[in-house]
């Protein structure tokens, strides 16, 4: 006698809701996932309160002085980059991270006693902001590659989406309580509760069950092992188109807080609250864009394109939208495009690089989409003040169909990339087969 299996519509969303969080199977993925979502929330915080403190407090309006407070904050990836590579790669990841984010955690305890007490300045604000950027310029490369020590090669692609997840879920929840808190009790509390939620982090870094961690070896310290990234993506065509790319979109595209704090206060001439909902609204297009990443068992490299091409088409709407609510839905496509970029890049990076090499590599990474904002968020932010909070989208937009194109000229050289008609249907097709019409 043979046993037939039926597949109903409900056993086929639930083996994919299971496969989406699949992750989350793994103990010491799931302790990671508890504590960082916490923190998650309380940093989506503080940037909400951080912001709104510069421009309407200790600013008048003045959009590049946020752009100045952006920039010491994501510079010294930049300028700390060998070292914050060289050490993702030879030192212990979960000890870096128990270092930095305690680090973060009495950043934020300072800054909150400050402008609780009503002793804080501009560049007071400075100070901590560098600060922050130098520690989050080693913590950054950690915990992107402690990622793979998790859950292992096989599942990184669903663990870095699910990460992002997290990071995207807390921007809907963080900057709409932030709103609410700076309106009623200002933004020293909001800092406060900030270093507060680091003890959960914190402490899932401490149960994790050391013994079941996925480690490869370390890197061998060898003369010029510090500059040997630069040289290993120098080689890899693939590796050097996706940087560039990420390049153009964090430099000059990943501005939204110059973008929708200009647009709350001198467009729509709204409070924090708006400014809060605002960036939660844009969250929703985050959190979807990374849960269908979590979807796909490997990155699909057409998708850099595409997300590239839809995310300077959402600036370009957006910059032209004339009310509060047509703006805030014209962001969700925003995040959904971004957030299907950021997350493919990380994990087609992650995956076509060497272990050995890892480190080093997301540390270039991650230096070009945070420390590329020391050059672009003060330019953006002076486009802001100058001609408007319109213009500066429209950078937004002209870098992402910039990184569109650079897509298309690795696809084209590289991959062989050929177009056609077929039966009525534009079909695209690259050496290694046709791409899937639901890319």
């Amino acid at each position: 006698m043979y046993k037939t299996t039926v597949s109903t519509p409900e056993s086929k969303v639930s083996s994919e809701i299971k496969g989406t969080f699949r992750s989350l199977n793994n103990f010491n993925y799931r302790v990671w996932a508890s504590g960082a979502i916490v923190s998650n929330v309380g940093t989506w915080m503080q940037r909400i309160a951080q912001d709104w403190l510069v421009l309407t407090q200790l600013t008048h309006n003045n959009a590049t002085a946020v752009g100045v407070v952006m920039a010491l904050q994501f510079g010294p990836h930049l300028l700390l980059l060998p070292l914050t590579g060289f050490a993702a790669d030879h030192l212990d990841r979960r000890k870096i991270l128990l270092a930095t984010q305690a680090s973060m955690g009495a950043l934020a305890l300072g800054l909150s006693l400050l402008t609780i007490t009503g002793l804080v300045q501009l560049w007071h604000v400075y100070v901590f902001a560098f600060l922050q950027g130098c520690i989050t310029a080693f913590d950054a490369p950690a915990r992107q590659t402690f990622v793979s020590e998790l859950v292992g090669e096989a599942d990184l692609t669903n663990a870095v989406a699910l990460n992002s997840t997290s990071f995207n879920a807390a921007r809907m929840i963080g900057p709409a309580i932030a709103g609410v808190l700076i309106a009623s009790v200002g933004s020293g509390w909001v800092f406060l509760i900030n270093a507060a939620s680091f003890i959960a982090v914190l402490c899932s870094l401490s149960f994790l069950r050391v013994g079941e961690l996925h480690r490869s070896g370390k890197a061998v310290r060898t003369q010029g092992s510090l500059v040997e990234g630069f040289r290993y993506v120098w080689k890899r065509p693939d590796i050097k188109a996706v940087l560039f790319m990420l390049f153009l979109i964090g430099t000059f595209g990943l501005n939204f807080p110059i973008f929708i704090s200009t647009m709350t206060v001198t467009v729509f001439h709204a409070g924090a609250s708006k400014y809060g909902l605002l960036t939660s609204m844009m969250a929703i297009g985050t959190v979807t864009g990374a849960l269908l990443a979590a979807r796909r068992a490997k990155p699909n490299i057409v998708l850099l394109f595409v997300g590239t091409a839809v995310f300077g088409l959402g600036c370009a709407l957006a910059a032209l939208m004339p009310t509060y609510w047509l703006f805030g839905l014209a962001l969700i496509p925003i995040g959904v495009s971004a957030q299907t970029f950021t997350t493919s890049a990380n994990s087609t990076v992650q995956l076509s690089t060497d272990p050995a090499m890892r480190g080093r590599v997301m540390a270039i990474y991650m230096a070009i989409i945070l420390g590329g904002t020391l050059l672009g968020a003060p330019i953006v932010g002076w486009v802001a003040d100058t001609f408007g909070p319109r213009w500066a989208l429209g950078i937004g937009a002209t870098a992402g169909f910039a990184a569109a194109i650079v897509g298309i000229q690795y696809l084209t050289k590289y991959r062989h990339l050929r177009v056609r008609i077929d039966a009525g249907r534009l079909r695209l097709s690259l050496d290694d087969g046709e791409i899937p019409s639901s890319t």
